[in-house]
């Protein structure tokens, strides 16, 4: 177990989480106030790498959805910003290490299709890894996983499909897709753009799936959804910017969130990832 585990576990007095959740850019108010049990900065946790972007407030939250505990990381760190890619694996495993069955991954992201326009929500149902890094290239961390471990539901279909149904049932418009990532931290170009369209690729962001992968070794069962916040380069007249990446999540921010609190509020455990 990771320092950062039992930490959080001391602090929260063993209160463990059944769900994690992860914000992406400019995502930032998951909780009600009311509803926040604990709250633990980045900076307290020694396995967490401080973000550095706007968008990413850096710490860690207990508190509750419906009947359900859920952790959230407000904030991730990114391999452009610097750090070592094996160092994005520790909160994740940090997340496995308190109790979490379930994880639900979010980032903002730029679309390939033209019919997918600012801000909509896409299920991620599969990604291309084209950063060219992986958090577990190394040593294996043999207490959690394998050597060599499978990702063909590397995006867990019965979660998925059930995301899928609550977004029908609310009448909130989900798209599903692949995404693709790139290491950043420059966006696209128009090239790199109609490559991956050629490959099959829906959204393009800088995140994502380092978590997933890591998740996936170590038998934690992950959702993706990508907020999209621009169309990829070379697909308008408008030169991308963080700070569109910013305000167009934001205002995607309620249906995203509402999506997931009614997500967790109606999920069914598969029985045999809860005992993994």
């Amino acid at each position: 177990m990771f320092p950062s585990s039992k930490k959080f576990l001391d602090i929260t007095n063993n209160n463990s989480p059944d769900v994690a959740v992860i914000l992406g850019s400019g995502l930032t108010n998951f909780f009600d106030d009311q509803d926040i049990i604990e709250s633990v900065s980045y900076e307290e946790l020694e396995d967490f790498p401080q973000p550095t972007v706007k968008g990413h407030a850096g710490k860690l939250v207990l508190g509750k959805i419906n009947n359900l505990n859920v952790v959230c990381m407000y904030g991730r760190s990114h391999i452009y910003e610097g750090h070592n890619p094996q160092s994005l694996a520790a909160p994740i495993r940090v997340l496995k290490d308190i109790g979490s069955k379930l994880l639900i991954v979010t980032n903002a992201a730029g679309s390939l299709d033209e019919n997918m326009p600012a801000g909509s929500l896409m299920a991620i149902k599969d990604h291309i890894n084209w950063s060219g890094f992986n958090p577990l290239i190394g040593t294996n961390a043999e207490s959690y996983g394998p050597r060599f471990h499978d990702m063909s539901d590397g995006y867990h279909k019965f979660y998925r499909e059930q995301l899928i149904d609550i977004a029908r049932k609310t009448n909130q418009k989900l798209y599903e897709g692949i995404y693709c990532m790139y290491s950043g931290p420059n966006f696209e170009t128009p090239a790199e753009i109609n490559a991956l369209k050629v490959i099959g690729g829906n959204a393009v962001g800088m995140s994502t799936v380092p978590e997933v992968l890591v998740a996936n070794h170590c038998s934690l069962p992950v959702i993706g959804i990508s907020v999209i916040t621009n169309l990829a380069a070379g697909m308008n007249k408008t030169k991308l910017s963080h700070q569109e990446t910013l305000e167009n999540a934001s205002l995607a921010e309620n249906n995203v969130l509402n999506l997931i609190k009614q997500f967790i509020c109606e999920v069914q455990f598969d029985d045999s990832s809860r005992n993994n």
